[in-house]
């Protein structure tokens, strides 16, 4: 069944079209064409006045959402259920995101991730493992029992993940690059992980070797790593002045002051910074409170923390990501939107199927108001994921 979408302004992932339609066919965009346009067999779906069609969200890092965290709940029904809590919120693609815990734990949730990311229209593209190659010095959160370096057992089990998604999804580690030797990175990295540098005190020097070595972006930039000084500049520094990698932030005013987000945006190519939620189980939820790793993590004032203060992931969703963008970035609206769904896209290597629309593409869709507040999305050519798995 052919539908064709009109009445809404389009954001193709490039540019702002007026007066053209969307046409899916199925799963997939088939065309743009004029508004005016008559298509035999398609039929019209009038959306509201004002309003903007963009490609859906893309979020790389979600630890859970709906009440449900994948720590504890490893499972392909656990993480279709984060990706269901995410999807009001524009999110129609994501990595459920496993924190450091034992191997075992994270390599089961990484299979289950797998045999979600098989369900049509889960939404689910890969799975985030988190550690557990830390630096325990800049843990944040992290239990310290199970940060490690890696051996050679742990680069076989991890090497074989990417088998299990073929190209429904990727396998995303973050490491810290003190942590691993340049053989294992490039190991990693020639198994099909994507690997990005994060809760991590590395030098500068060791981290552009790591990026020589094949590490493609860095997780939550600025958190979780020791101040850039004028002495040792370190592994924040090099994030920003490496013009080929991403970096991933967290724009909830809370993890990282504004106008510190703002200069890495201005020191990075145009396309390298990516908005990520670092969502926990509160997300899509009224709860104010969760459990992780046994400790009571509190909702209050805009802040996930502990009894101790510590920061537990943040409280954001990426909508909320894309109006902070705005907001507090100065950010102009169609590289917000960029920002959450066409540079994750390439950052993933998924780019060829999602965070444009485009003939061929899969019908990820945002429908957004003149406030970018969410009104519906369309997941793999599904209103709402209607037939999405909730």
């Amino acid at each position: 069944m052919r539908h064709l979408l009109t009445g809404a302004r389009l954001f193709t992932g490039d540019v702002l079209l007026d007066d053209h339609a969307l046409l899916l066919a199925g799963t997939e965009i088939l065309d743009i064409v004029p508004a005016v346009a008559s298509v035999a067999g398609a039929a019209r779906v009038p959306l509201p006045e004002g309003s903007l069609l963009a490609p859906g969200f893309i979020d790389t890092q979600v630890n859970g959402g709906g009440g449900v965290l994948f720590n504890d709940t490893p499972t392909a029904a656990g993480a279709l259920a984060i990706a269901a809590a995410h999807r009001r919120f524009g999110t129609t693609a994501l990595l459920p995101t496993v924190i450091t815990d034992d191997l075992n734990t994270m390599m089961a949730a990484a299979e289950a991730a797998a045999e979600a990311a098989a369900v049509p229209g889960g939404g689910i593209i890969g799975v985030h493992l988190e550690g557990p190659f830390l630096n325990p010095e800049r843990r944040g959160v992290h239990k310290a029992a199970h940060i490690r370096r890696p051996n050679g057992v742990d680069l076989d089990r991890l090497s074989a993940l990417p088998r299990h998604f073929g190209d429904l999804g990727r396998v995303l580690l973050t490491l810290a690059p003190e942590q691993v030797d340049d053989g294992d990175i490039a190991r990693l990295v020639r198994a099909g992980i994507v690997l990005a540098g994060g809760h991590s005190a590395a030098s500068h020097e060791r981290t552009q070797a790591a990026l020589r070595a094949g590490l493609r972006g860095f997780t939550h930039l600025f958190n979780a790593m020791p101040p850039i000084s004028n002495r040792t500049p370190g592994i924040a520094l090099a994030a920003m002045t490496a013009k080929d990698a991403w970096c991933g932030l967290i724009v909830d005013g809370v993890h990282v002051h504004p106008d510190l987000l703002a200069l890495a945006l201005a020191a990075k190519p145009r396309g390298k910074m990516m908005l990520v939620t670092d969502a926990m189980p509160p997300t899509g939820t009224d709860a104010t409170t969760f459990t992780l790793y046994g400790e009571r993590i509190h909702r209050r004032d805009g802040r996930l923390v502990t009894d101790d203060g510590v920061l537990a992931g943040a409280d954001i969703d990426m909508a909320q990501a894309v109006r902070n963008a705005m907001r507090l970035l100065g950010v102009e609206l169609e590289e917000a939107l960029r920002m959450a769904s066409l540079y994750p896209a390439r950052f993933l290597g998924m780019d060829g199927r999602l965070g444009q629309l485009a003939a061929g593409f899969q019908a990820d869709l945002v429908l957004l108001d003149a406030q970018q507040r969410v009104l519906g999305t369309w997941v793999a050519g599904q209103r709402d994921g209607a037939n999405a798995p909730a």
